[in-house]
């Protein structure tokens, strides 16, 4: 079995694949003072829960983009599972032509869901939308070329800036909006959000791809943890939530050879 830990800013998303078919996943709230005994004793737990065996695991493949929690997930693999995870950083072996000025400042989770995207699509112009903590949008060629994109404030954050940055406006759950014109300040909110995030994607989508592919065919994948919201919306050939553990899942595989 191989695990594999998505190190978001809200969340650690853990998955667990056997043979290649991704058998469990959960998650863990991202916490600074988190420690290694800690996120450990959690890992055991709910492996114990889900009646897998802790000793079948392998290997552990990790993307993060918080640096901070890095040491203390290192010493909870070595501690707990005796095993030294791999981190996906500048020089892993990922079949992709990073087309970046520094590519060491590409997030490891955008290489992660890339490297899955290209595993599950290969020769195909592909266009990643991930909706998390941040909305980012990804392009890579059909020759496996990382052109990278955009990055904007994901729902939620933006949901979270109009809360504490004004005195009177409420923070809101976030949904897909059912009205067409909301008839509260509530439904205002969730109103924009929701088409507000629509609109800026459709418009860097219809951006990128005047570069990126030379007039080519292109595939526009929806992943992360916003994605169930917008799953069924036209301007998305495919939704994949879990892109992430498919590319941490492959990313073993490549630098274990």
């Amino acid at each position: 079995m191989i695990l594999c830990i998505d190190v978001g800013n809200c969340q650690i998303h853990i998955g667990i694949f056997k043979d290649d078919k991704l058998v469990i996943q959960f998650r863990h709230n991202s916490s600074d003072g988190m420690s290694s005994d800690q996120f450990g004793i959690f890992l055991k737990m709910i492996l114990a829960e889900k009646n897998i065996n802790f000793k079948h695991i392998k290997n552990i493949s990790i993307c993060s983009v918080v640096p901070s929690l890095e040491y203390s997930i290192r010493a909870a693999c070595i501690k707990y599972f005796g095993i030294r995870p791999f981190f996906l950083k500048v020089g892993a072996k990922t079949g992709l032509k990073l087309k970046y000025n520094n590519p060491a400042e590409i997030g490891a989770d955008r290489i992660a869901t890339a490297i899955g995207a290209v595993k599950l699509y290969p020769n195909t112009n592909i266009i990643i939308v991930d909706m998390g903590t941040a909305t980012t949008v990804c392009a890579i060629t059909k020759n496996k070329e990382y052109l990278a994109g955009a990055i904007l404030p994901g729902i939620k954050s933006s949901a979270k800036v109009l809360s504490t940055e004004t005195a009177q406006l409420p923070f809101v759950e976030i949904i897909k909006p059912q009205l067409k014109l909301g008839r509260t300040t509530k439904e205002n909110i969730q109103i924009g959000l929701f088409y507000g995030q629509k609109g800026a994607i459709k418009e860097l989508i219809d951006f990128i791809t005047k570069y990126a592919f030379n007039n080519e065919n292109y595939l526009v994948i929806l992943t992360g943890g916003f994605s169930e919201l917008y799953k069924d919306d036209k301007i998305f050939n495919i939704s994949i939530p879990k892109l992430n553990f498919i590319g941490l899942n492959e990313l073993t595989k490549l630098n274990d050879k």
